[in-house]
């Protein structure tokens, strides 16, 4: 976390690398145990004991913040590329940067919040105490609870300033992770500029442009592997297994801070559509469990929504950038609006699921009401299954083997992300 004025100390450390001088700033927190030599030592060694690239990339995103004006397209390559961006306290530096949070915003103290008539408190009161896994193990009862509160305030002030942003259960996973990493006062001013742009769609007063959203993800699997896509579409298994990994940026679903905070450094770097392009390459990696699974719905579904914890993640994040550049949300808008329109039938339920927030109960139920109606029907239609073209497993075998290194693809999508961003003035 980066830590307030008060308790923090800025080091700075010169770094030679290839004959070229770069200065590196840090935030340590003081410590009586420790003096500021200490603490030099301690970062030089960290950073002497750590390979080379590792060093080269702390030196890029140095000089990329060293000039004027900031090189955002490199710190943006930084936070894609293979690591991301390191560090807690690199983060802190870049992150506002990659949502274009100006200095003088960060440097405001957040509002006082007022939490009696908040029509919101007593939900967020109930999410936020729900939420103790999120929190490092062995934190401290007071030093979490402190924390929590914190928490409740952030989303309370960010939504009483925006009063067209409406609550949903799962946003405050996005929130204790900005907390966890940037303290109340950096994270006031970035979730509030995420919430008015990256996750403006979930916070509508329906669930229309978030199934929008989640219309995405059957196209992109179709157009990598069809044997999975219509192996699925015979379960009818649908998108909602992947609901909490959108609207919680897989902070939800993923045990692990430091998968959750590299997933986010990509995110950020990125199109705000690129969280359902991991989604596919996460079902896509799980062919294999997902084709031996029967073709139920109900067993479909929950073997979907657990995500094993052990995935590639450096990988996943490489596929789903290469997947963005060859198939480009303009590219897939005419499949999702047939995908939309296919899926207008099954919407109540998604809605129910999405409100109970158990979505295994829906299922069954489908399942059961889809059973009695084929029972009561003289004849039942046969499912026709289409088998993939041979031009279309070349289309997969092309994806799925390009390098884990980003590269151009990674340049396409930070060139992406700065065609899309002058529409809501999110990057310079």
């Amino acid at each position: 976390m980066c830590s307030e004025k008060s308790s923090s100390i800025g080091l700075w450390l010169v770094l030679i690398l290839d004959g070229r001088c770069f200065a590196l700033v840090f935030r340590v927190p003081r410590s009586p145990e420790m003096d500021v030599r200490g603490k030099i030592i301690m970062l030089a060694f960290l950073l002497c004991s750590g390979d080379n690239r590792r060093k080269r990339k702390m030196g890029e995103i140095a000089q990329a913040l060293s000039v004027s004006p900031v090189d955002v397209a490199t710190l943006r390559r930084m936070a894609i590329s293979e690591g991301g961006l390191l560090t807690d306290e690199i983060r802190c530096q870049v992150w506002p940067w990659l949502l274009n949070v100006p200095p003088q915003v960060l440097d405001q103290e957040p509002d006082k919040v007022e939490r009696e008539n908040n029509k919101d408190y007593n939900q967020v009161l109930l999410d936020v105490q729900r939420s103790l896994r999120r929190f490092p193990p062995g934190m401290p009862d007071e030093q979490r609870e402190g924390l929590q509160e914190e928490l409740i305030d952030i989303i309370l002030r960010v939504l009483k300033r925006n009063p067209q942003l409406h609550y949903y259960q799962g946003y405050h996973d996005i929130v204790v992770t900005f907390l966890l990493v940037l303290g109340e006062r950096l994270a006031t001013a970035l979730v509030e500029k995420l919430s008015t742009h990256h996750l403006r769609d979930f916070m509508d007063p329906t669930m229309d442009n978030t199934k929008h959203i989640l219309n995405y993800l059957m196209p992109i699997i179709e157009r990598v592997n069809p044997e999975v896509h219509d192996f699925m579409q015979q379960a009818e298994v649908g998108t909602v297994f992947a609901l909490s990994w959108l609207i919680t940026w897989f902070g939800h679903v993923l045990s692990d801070f430091r998968h959750v905070v590299r997933l986010y450094d990509f995110f950020l770097a990125c199109h705000p559509l690129m969280p359902i392009y991991f989604a596919a390459v996460i079902v896509l990696y799980r062919e294999e469990e997902v084709l031996e699974c029967e073709c139920d719905m109900a067993m479909v579904h929950h073997l979907l929504s657990q995500i094993p914890q052990d995935l590639p993640y450096e990988l996943l994040i490489s596929r789903a950038g290469d997947l963005f550049v060859q198939f480009p949300p303009s590219e897939l808008a005419r499949e999702v609006a047939v995908h939309e329109s296919m899926a207008s039938s099954t919407f109540k339920d998604f809605e129910l699921a999405s409100t109970q927030q158990r979505p295994d109960s829906v299922l069954r139920r489908r399942r059961r009401q889809k059973q009695a109606a084929l029972d009561s029907s003289a004849v039942k239609p046969a499912v026709a299954v289409a088998q993939p073209s041979t031009a279309r497993r070349f289309v997969r075998l092309a994806v799925m083997g390009l390098t884990v290194a980003l590269g151009a693809a990674a340049l396409a999508v930070v060139n992406s992300a700065l065609e899309w961003a002058p529409k809501l003035d999110l990057f310079p």
